[in-house]
């Protein structure tokens, strides 16, 4: 986990809020990968950065 990753507490509550089953989550990712994903979301707001200058361990 990286500094700025959301931490175990935060991703438990952000969890309960992001649809998993396949019928109300769409065509989308996996759910898995989600966590990953806000991460990087978080990272490009944090640093400011284009979305291809993302880390590729948040996912492409």
């Amino acid at each position: 986990m990286s500094r700025g990753d959301l931490t175990e507490a935060e991703w438990c509550v952000l969890k309960g809020l992001l649809p998993i089953e396949p019928e109300n989550r769409g065509r989308g990712r996996r759910p898995g990968q989600n966590r990953s994903i806000i991460n990087g979301i978080l990272w490009r707001l944090r640093c400011g950065a284009p979305w291809r200058d993302v880390p590729p361990k948040y996912g492409s």
